[in-house]
């Protein structure tokens, strides 16, 4: 006997997760699955187990956005210790150098964000989720072997000092804790920028606090605690997601066939990035791009 489709045991939608430290990208799908009932779930724009703050998870068609929804640009808070440099370019790795940052003034370290801040060449750390040949660098470098990564094209559009901090340790060699803002593009490293920013003034440095208050449209304000969740689930629906992400365009009847069996839209609208498409009666169909007058689709939900 023929069965139809299997029916959902969830909603379409996007969850603004607020990440604990502790934890993985991964550890917070896992708990996600079990919070929304289904194993269609995913994130998008992965946080260190010591960073905390915005982290969105897709939950069933949603799923199919994580992609184009990692690329959007992000915004930071953090911890910037001068004067220590660590083999992760953050607080959990070994310590590799130190430095006395006394002589340090405001002047020289707002100089030196200068050269971190438009659009950068950036090497990323070699502790990273980037393949070398197949494997994870940071496995690589967990190996044992010497890791260093090309440099790659990144946007830093702020990169701003927030304040900072001057402490001693027992040897009496002064270090620097500044405190950052950073909003940014898709595929920057906030410990590079802490990494560079040390190698700039001579002294190393490194991330000891890093916590994500944006991504695109969605911001701490709409996020919640996986606690929070597990007692009232609830998430963005689908078409939410798309209005607060990209230009909307709404088609007759007609028109909404067509674009579900995947045809382009003539459209002399000079639209640019991705739109949501949507039926007569709000339904969500596609998200399409402009290529040659039509819009594209680069994903069909239905």
């Amino acid at each position: 006997m023929a069965r139809g489709p299997r029916a959902r045991t969830a909603p379409d939608g996007l969850v603004v997760v607020d990440k604990p430290a502790g934890m993985t990208s991964h550890d917070v799908v896992s708990r996600m699955r079990r919070i929304a009932g289904t194993r269609k779930v995913g994130h998008a724009g992965t946080l260190d187990p010591m960073a905390t703050g915005v982290l969105l998870i897709g939950v069933e068609r949603a799923t199919r956005l994580l992609g184009l929804l990692a690329l959007t640009d992000k915004a930071y808070e953090a911890t910037i210790r001068l004067g220590r440099a660590t083999v992760t370019d953050d607080a959990e790795g070994e310590e590799t150098s130190r430095a006395d940052t006394s002589a340090i003034t405001d002047a020289e370290i707002i100089a030196g964000v200068v050269p971190l801040t438009g659009v950068i060449e950036q090497r990323p750390s070699a502790v990273s989720a980037i393949k070398v040949g197949g494997v994870r660098s940071y496995a690589r470098v967990r190996a044992g072997e010497d890791v260093e990564l090309p440099p790659r094209t990144v946007t830093v559009s702020r990169f701003d000092i927030l304040g900072s901090r001057r402490s001693l340790d027992a040897d009496g060699r002064g270090f620097l804790d500044v405190d950052v803002s950073v909003t940014c593009g898709s595929g920057t490293y906030i410990r590079a920028l802490a990494r560079d920013l040390g190698a700039a003034l001579g002294v190393g440095g490194h991330l000891t606090a890093l916590r994500r208050t944006r991504v695109g449209p969605f911001g701490l304000g709409s996020a919640h605690p996986l606690e929070e969740l597990e007692q009232n689930f609830s998430l963005l629906p689908l078409g939410d997601v798309l209005t607060a992400s990209y230009p909307r365009l709404d088609v007759d009847a007609v028109t909404a066939m067509s674009v579900l069996h995947g045809h382009r839209v003539v459209t002399a609208e000079p639209y640019v990035g991705p739109v949501g498409i949507f039926g007569p009666q709000g339904e969500v169909l596609s998200l399409a791009e402009l290529r040659e007058g039509a819009l594209v689709p680069l994903v069909v939900f239905s």
